[in-house]
């Protein structure tokens, strides 16, 4: 049994849906960042978007209201996030219940920013696909 050798750069070059939704670009021509402000830790302009991408044109704004679903990938990621954070504590630092459970909001309100935009990288992605023909503009 022969098993392929995939190597991580491959997996998050352009085109891939991996590589739009860790850097928060465009999931039609992957050319240009879909946020006003890139980094994550301005938090007065953590969710402020680009109403078109001027590359492609594609308009992020779907519909109305398109990123309420995000708060539902948001839901499942902080739970994740919150269960790694409760077994990381509880588990291999054998800190009591309370400890963890604190270390589950600290790490919960330290990542927030971060699960906020790639809630939105996710739920966009998951109705837009890249499309080659645009990187060609």
């Amino acid at each position: 049994m022969q098993f392929k050798k995939y190597k991580v750069h491959t997996m998050i070059k352009k085109g891939s849906k991996i590589n739009s939704i860790l850097t928060g670009s465009c999931p039609r021509c992957q050319n240009e960042s879909m946020y006003l402000d890139k980094n994550p830790l301005h938090l007065s302009k953590v969710l402020k978007m680009n109403e078109n991408c001027s590359h492609c044109g594609l308009k992020y704004h779907l519909e109305p209201s398109f990123f309420y679903g995000a708060m539902y990938v948001s839901y499942g990621l902080n739970v994740g996030i919150g269960i790694a954070a409760f077994i990381v504590s509880f588990v291999f630092f054998e800190t009591t219940i309370e400890q963890s459970f604190l270390a589950i909001i600290i790490t919960l309100i330290v990542l927030f920013p971060f699960v906020l935009r790639l809630a939105r990288n996710l739920y966009i992605n998951m109705f837009v696909s890249y499309n080659p023909k645009t990187d060609q503009k």
